[in-house]
């Protein structure tokens, strides 16, 4: 019997090794480093924001702060002293002035005309009184009533002098007439000559008192007249006043605002014509409430964000405080006497000086909106 040999079913190949392949990671390994690193995030923002809340704790305890504030200023109205017609403006809105600039002219042909006329009435009554080393009439009436005075006075001398030889003579011829020396008609003759003189005397005494008060009446007229000639210097003063009211000038240095006068326009005294507002003198007026304002003195350092310039910041200082609150100040004050009350934290105005405005290019103007934040004292 012949022998039958099993033969084994082949084997399949092994297939070829490719390129290394790199092994699968456990899944674990992989979920415990992702929450490694969202632990490390969340511990890092923990921190941000606790560092956040601590600087913003702080700031609250170091600081108070109101976005209830604006920037004041002075508005300067200009208005004419004098009604007349307007023959010139000098200015445009928004335009930028100087003090002593001219802003409007008016028509001043008839205050010329009144100055004239002024002048011409002193010069008549300087020409009648005499002022200024010129002799006028009054002033030699009363030269000429002094030279009246101090000759009568002469003469008053001279009777006086004639009456006392006349009564010397008189007590002579009476001492001789005892002896009979002298005749009765000599001595009738000294007796006539010492009335004579003793008359003359009293009529000198008394044309020496006419003639002094000639000199007072011709003072007084003379005081008088130079009255009326510092009247008609006040009158020529007046004039020339009134002229140079017709150039309006800029009372202080700024900017031309709300410009309502036109050429040739008749405006009456003290009619507004414009403003001027001093762009180089602001200040700001926040508005705390009065839970804050005990935190606040004046000299304290403030901080002045204005909403025209985002990102840029001013620096001031504590000024004062008003003494009420804003609520005083209004048209109708709140009455809380009615028993209705309602308790409403109210507003404390408080004046900043602004101490860091020296950029041209980002002006703070009145009217601004602004914020402002001051250190705690």
């Amino acid at each position: 019997m012949a022998t039958m040999t099993q033969t084994a079913p082949p084997q399949p190949a092994a297939p070829a090794r490719g390129p290394d392949v790199p092994p699968v990671e456990d899944a674990g390994e992989t979920n415990g480093t992702r929450r490694t690193w969202l632990l490390g995030l969340g511990i890092a923002i923990a921190v941000i924001v606790l560092a956040l809340g601590a600087r913003a704790v702080w700031f609250a305890v170091t600081h108070v702060s109101t976005d209830d504030a604006q920037v004041d200023g002075h508005i300067t109205p200009i208005s004419t002293r004098i009604a007349g017609y307007v023959v010139s403006i000098r200015v445009r809105e928004n335009q930028q002035v100087r003090v002593g600039d001219t802003l409007v002219v008016l028509d001043d042909r008839d205050l010329r005309a009144h100055l004239a006329q002024a002048d011409a009435d002193l010069a008549a009554l300087i020409a009648t009184v005499g002022s200024r080393g010129k002799v006028g009439q009054a002033v030699a009436q009363l030269d000429q009533a002094r030279a009246a005075a101090s000759a009568a006075e002469a003469t008053v001398v001279q009777a006086a002098a004639n009456a006392e030889k006349a009564n010397n003579d008189l007590e002579r011829y009476r001492a001789l007439s005892t002896r009979n020396i002298v005749s009765r008609q000599q001595l009738d003759a000294a007796e006539a000559a010492a009335r004579a003189t003793a008359a003359q005397l009293t009529a000198a005494q008394r044309n020496a008192t006419a003639a002094g008060e000639q000199v007072t009446a011709a003072s007084a007229a003379l005081t008088g007249s130079e009255a009326r000639v510092a009247a008609a210097r006040a009158v020529v003063d007046i004039a020339a006043l009134q002229l140079s009211y017709t150039v309006v000038t800029a009372p202080v240095s700024g900017v031309v605002s709300k410009k309502s006068v036109e050429l040739g326009q008749l405006v009456q005294a003290g009619q507004p014509l414009m403003s001027v507002v001093p762009l180089d003198d602001v200040w700001v007026v926040a508005n705390f409430k009065e839970t804050q304002v005990a935190a606040i003195e004046p000299g304290a350092p403030a901080v002045i964000t204005a909403d025209a310039y985002a990102g840029r910041t001013f620096t001031g200082s504590v000024e004062s405080l008003s003494p009420a609150t804003g609520a005083k100040f209004s048209l109708l004050p709140p009455d809380n006497a009615t028993g209705n009350f309602t308790k409403v934290v109210q507003r404390i105005p408080v004046r900043i000086r602004i101490e860091s405005q020296t950029d041209t290019l980002h002006p703070l103007r009145p009217g601004m909106s602004v914020d402002v934040v001051i250190s705690r004292k």
